[in-house]
């Protein structure tokens, strides 16, 4: 029997998302600022309209919902998962008021787009948008990156064992720390490092190219948030093929890379623990789909011939595969030029390589490596079993920051949302078709979107349809939250409805 949610229940869930929008509303002061110190009166006010209407909301909502009561696992689930839709509503108010995004939907798509760190995006005329403006677009998917709910738990939550619960429902369950709180602001120690060395060396690179040192300094901090966040934001049409540099292209891919790894991988690293990058079952399963899908992707492209020499092969070969494995999405390429020029075999590759993704508990969205590698482990240990003799019990291990023992649970729980997916690419791809794109095209923009990459064939524009931008919208959301708190969310609604 489904029991119907009762008071206390709308007040704890009211009271936390509240925390949260709040929480973004305080993120607008940062391209507010930005705003002001350019002279962007009009992108300026747009922000404080957006401010009012988060704190408006917020404080609103905590106000109404006031209560002593903690959060229980389906509490922290609903909240997650629901404090993203009020922040994707919310934060879309700039966007829209900026004239850029030809309707409120078109908003929020780049909203949800930017939480979920996946860079596809509807928004028009991009090269001429205001430095506010363009500050919003790369804080919010530096911030989604991190976690909305890590920002809350940082600054607005009290550290109680409710905490941890909403911590679980965005889609990480390792706590670096004993506290969840400092677990969080460990995370942030972690990224606010790297975006002053990213930042710095993004920066330099760019005033070697030639550009004026403001200019150079933005630039670089948008780059490093897109690339860190494996998000996928530019500052320009031309993502990061604008920039033209070999060496530009390697600093991204550095922090790129280091940006799809495990957060709790970053933190031993920052212990002294440097024998995790050669043991750990993530870093092991990243190299080898690695090393196959750019091998995939270079014996189909140097049977086209697209490109004249080996270095510019593997240049391109290597940046785009490894972008979408990361889920980053930067390219050097046009989106067209996957269907026109990389044919079916490297585009398969970079799909591939998308819907497996980065780590677990990271930036990174797709299946993860993690999965992948639990489930071999299982495929292997079942090998081992039928070869061996009735009596022998075989133990199958893996090591994951410690040593652990492959349980069915644990291959189980992989299982699933490994189905939840390959189910959601499998969705978006016969939408995609049944809307009269090609099978191919279709299933590249799906699985992008479902993955939380933003690498576009170029299906996604202002003028695609309604119902593919709703569907990408609900995808992208479910696939950053991996799932589980969402069918939450949607449990709790229906118990409302049905509940006794």
């Amino acid at each position: 029997m489904i029991l119907r949610p009762r008071k206390d229940d709308h007040l704890i869930v009211g009271k936390y998302v509240g925390k949260i929008v709040v929480g973004i509303g305080l993120l607008m002061a940062i391209p507010l600022l930005t705003s002001l110190v350019f002279g962007e009166w009009d992108t300026a006010l747009d922000f404080v309209i957006g401010m009012g209407a988060c704190f408006t909301s917020g404080y609103g909502l905590q106000v109404l919902c006031r209560t002593e009561k903690d959060l229980r696992l389906a509490h922290g689930l609903v909240v997650a998962s629901g404090s993203w839709i009020a922040a994707t509503l919310l934060g879309a108010i700039p966007h829209w008021l900026s004239g850029h995004e030809g309707s409120y939907l078109n908003a929020m798509f780049d909203l949800m787009s930017g939480y979920t760190t996946t860079g596809l995006y509807l928004i028009q005329d991009l090269d001429h948008i205001s430095y506010g403006l363009n500050m919003w677009r790369h804080l919010l998917t530096y911030a989604g990156g991190q976690g909305i709910v890590v920002i809350a738990l940082t600054f607005l939550v009290k550290g109680t064992a409710g905490a941890y619960r909403m911590y679980v429902g965005e889609g990480k369950d390792e706590r670096l720390l004993p506290n969840v709180i400092e677990t969080a602001r460990a995370i942030w120690l972690v990224s606010l490092t790297w975006l002053g060395i990213g930042t710095a060396a993004l920066t330099v690179t760019g005033l070697a190219l030639g550009q004026g040192p403001v200019r150079a300094f933005l630039q670089g901090l948008w780059v490093f948030m897109g690339a860190w966040s494996t998000g996928g934001f530019a500052p320009q049409s031309y993502n990061t093929m604008w920039f033209h540099s070999p060496i530009y292209e390697i600093i991204c891919i550095v922090i790129f890379v280091a940006g799809s790894f495990n957060f709790a991988l970053h933190w031993a690293l920052w212990l002294g623990d440097r024998k995790e990058l050669r043991r750990n079952i993530e870093i092991m399963s990243f190299t080898v789909t690695a090393l196959i899908t750019v091998s995939i992707a270079t014996f189909g492209l140097s049977h086209l011939g697209v490109y004249p020499d080996a270095v510019n092969l593997f240049r391109k070969t290597f940046y785009q595969v490894i972008s979408a494995h990361t889920t980053t999405g930067f390219s050097t390429i046009y989106s067209r030029a996957f269907v026109t020029q990389w044919g079916p075999v490297a585009m398969l590759a970079t799909m591939l390589a998308m819907a497996i993704g980065g780590s677990a508990c990271s930036t990174a969205g797709g299946i993860k490596g993690i999965r992948i590698g639990v489930l071999t482990k299982a495929y292997l240990q079942d090998v081992r079993s039928m070869i061996s003799p009735d009596s022998a019990v075989v133990v199958e291990r893996y090591h994951h920051i410690r040593d652990m023992v492959l349980e069915d649970r644990v291959v189980r729980t992989a299982l699933m949302i490994t189905l939840a997916y390959v189910t959601a690419y499998a969705v978006l791809t016969v939408l995609g078709v049944l809307l009269g794109y090609g099978f191919t095209q279709a299933a590249f923009e799906g699985v992008s979107a479902a993955s939380n990459t933003g690498l576009s064939c170029g299906i996604t524009a202002p003028d695609m349809p309604n119902l593919l931008k709703w569907a990408y919208i609900v995808a992208m959301w479910m696939g950053r939250l991996e799932f589980m708190s969402v069918l939450a969310l949607a449990g709790h609604f229906y118990a409302i409805v049905r509940g006794k």
